[in-house]
């Protein structure tokens, strides 16, 4: 195993045990040199380590390269600074390196020119966002506690720059094309966990202003609802895997901000049962979201390595050359889209549990926004199942397409690889299971984001044992289910145990005569009635050639879907930026006396700047 790896394995262990003794215990712990972590910051480090730790087991018998592995511990060990840090100028400089780590990684990623390309669309990305991050520090550092319009500018700030890194709609672009380019471990690690330091980040920002205002709320729904939505119909009409997941990281992040919304609207009318369930919904999210989310990122990685595409339509069959990893996809489809008894379904159920809640108290004030809760949330589900039904099925299931697919070596992953991806598998049932006995965890980081808000931490613990005692009888029946599903297995493994298949058949073909592997359906078919719905929205263009002739030769149809947020917005601004910035490339003349002077005169408008 390599010294990197190691290093990555033991550094997240080590990390973990103290992270679980402050969001146990209540403990902060507090360093002079800017370092705070309090229950929030813990619950967001242990995913942080958690995560990390897998994905450096994942790739210990792939990745071999020093420099990957120094890079990959840097992120790792930025992102746990990011979440620890107490000071303005320590927060922006563990944030910045987290990002130039990342950008490094994704390059990294393959020599080809979209891979670079993609890191550079992330690299410009991440940095606008840093800016309105500083924007958003400078205006709370001037102004400490400051209200109304001067407020509303810092918060506006705060989420466009940390939506920007959590991928929040429109400022999603840099993630369908950074995380396809990146290596599958390091996808896992920026969908898993990274994007999650832009929800930290806000939620920071939020205390930092002194709470949110109920308007803040309602942007932050109608982020969720924007982003969740077309999150997934955007997924819907993808061919390549890791793309389909990158789009599906959108929509959790749309999940998350609304039960973030909801909390924080329910904060400002009063109602403490909509503020808690809201917010402990949308963190628990973020922990759900990182554990699945890292696991079908793995297996796409798993599936990359071993046939050497990520195009959907020209896999086909691995659950027989593959099965661990097609069973622990499997898994992480089931829990993405909110189906139980997986862990996915036990975070939304927090939020629907709130929301229910209020259309069944009759509060008309709140009516609102719970049907539109519930609505968004049912709407994302669905689509989501369709997503995963056409991943799964056209990537696992049925034949190679090919003949040079059927003849593809294709094998499973190795063994570090498919017990990193058990042990995520394992927690996406076990945090549904056990979910009773550990919502009462989230508490603590409620209560630190609702510091003066007016509900303390006993209302917090009563809001969450009422959401945990609804919970007990639904985790009840999915251990009765799991039980049962476990128990057929195994009785149709000892009736069949020892039998020979003596005479087989083909499938019913429909009438025709001798079907090919070529007539299953693709990722476009399967999808084909979904994406023409939204087509308006999407903007998919379809290119085919027609059979003609009593004879027919070959026909051919195919669908490409872009990104209206970059096509009609990102891509223009860009390239007229580039095109300006191009004017100034005279003052690079490779001078080293030039450039020296630049900097003096730099210092020297500094210094009159500062004692004028």
């Amino acid at each position: 195993m390599p010294i990197g790896a190691i290093v990555a394995i033991a550094g997240c262990i080590a990390g973990i045990i103290p992270a679980l003794h402050v969001l146990v215990s209540a403990l902060p712990v507090k360093h002079p040199a800017g370092i705070l972590v309090d229950q929030l910051s813990a619950f967001f480090l242990f995913i942080i380590l958690f995560v990390s730790a897998l994905c450096a087991l994942f790739a210990a018998r792939t990745e071999k390269r020093p420099v990957t592995w120094f890079f990959f511990n840097l992120l790792v060990a930025s992102m746990a600074l990011t979440v620890c840090a107490s000071d303005t100028i320590l927060f922006l400089i563990s944030w910045e390196t987290m990002s130039l780590a990342s950008f490094v990684l994704v390059i990294d990623g393959g020599a080809r020119k979209a891979s670079r390309d993609a890191g550079w669309i992330y690299f410009v990305a991440t940095h606008i966002g840093t800016a309105f991050i500083i924007i958003m520090f400078m205006g709370l550092g001037a102004f400490p506690g400051a209200n109304g319009g001067f407020a509303t500018v810092a918060l506006v700030c705060a989420l466009i720059g940390f939506g920007t890194k959590a991928g929040m709609m429109p400022f999603h672009v840099w993630l369908p094309e950074a995380h396809p380019a990146a290596p599958g471990f390091v996808s896992a690690l920026m969908s898993g966990v990274m994007i999650k330091t832009g929800i930290y980040g806000l939620l920071r920002a939020v205390t930092l202003a002194g709470g949110a205002p109920e308007w803040f709320g309602w942007l932050l729904i109608v982020a969720g609802l924007v982003s969740g939505v077309f999150g997934v119909v955007y997924a819907l009409a993808q061919h390549d895997l890791k793309r389909l997941l990158a789009y599906h990281s959108v929509e959790n992040i749309g999940i998350i901000l609304l039960g973030l919304g909801t909390g924080f609207v329910g904060l400002s009318r009063g109602n403490t049962a909509l503020a808690v369930l809201g917010l402990a919904g949308g963190l628990f999210h973020v922990l759900n979201h990182a554990v699945f989310k890292g696991l079908l990122f793995l297996g796409a990685g798993a599936v990359h390595h071993a046939t050497g595409t990520r195009e959907m339509d020209a896999l086909g069959g691995l659950i027989k050359k593959m099965p661990w990893t097609a069973f622990t996809f499997l898994v992480g489809a089931v829990a993405i889209s909110g189906l139980p008894p997986l862990n996915g379904f036990a975070s939304e159920f927090m939020i629907y549990f709130g929301s229910f809640g209020v259309l069944r108290g009759g509060d008309m004030s709140l009516a609102g926004i719970a049907a539109v809760s519930v609505a968004g949330l049912a709407l994302i589900g669905g689509l989501a199942a369709a997503c995963f039904a056409k991943a799964f099925g056209i990537v696992f299931l049925g034949e190679p397409r090919t003949k040079q697919d059927q003849a593809r070596p294709v094998t499973e992953a190795p063994p570090e690889a498919v017990l990193a991806m058990a042990v995520l598998a394992a927690s996406c049932v076990l945090i549904a299971l056990l979910a009773p006995l550990g919502i009462h965890l989230l508490a603590g980081p409620v209560s630190v984001v609702f510091a003066g808000g007016g509900i303390d931490i006993a209302q917090t613990k009563a809001e969450l044992a009422r959401a945990a005692g609804a919970y007990t009888g639904v985790a009840g029946i999915f251990a009765l289910l799991l039980i049962f599903t476990a128990l057929a297995a195994l009785l149709r493994h000892v009736l069949l145990r020892g039998r020979r298949v003596e005479h087989s058949a083909v499938t019913w073909d429909c009438g025709y005569h001798l079907p090919s592997p070529r007539m299953q359906y693709t990722a476009s078919s399967f999808a084909q009635p979904l994406v023409s719905f939204f087509r308006t929205v999407t903007g998919t263009l379809r290119a085919y050639e027609r059979p003609t002739g009593y004879f027919p030769g070959l026909s051919r149809f195919s669908t490409r879907t872009g990104d209206l947020a970059w096509d009609k917005f990102f891509a223009p601004v860009f390239s007229a930026a580039a095109a300006q910035l191009g004017r100034l490339r005279f003052l690079q003349q490779g001078g080293i006396h030039l450039y020296v002077f630049m900097i003096m005169l730099a210092l020297v408008a500094l210094l009159i700047r500062v004692f004028w």
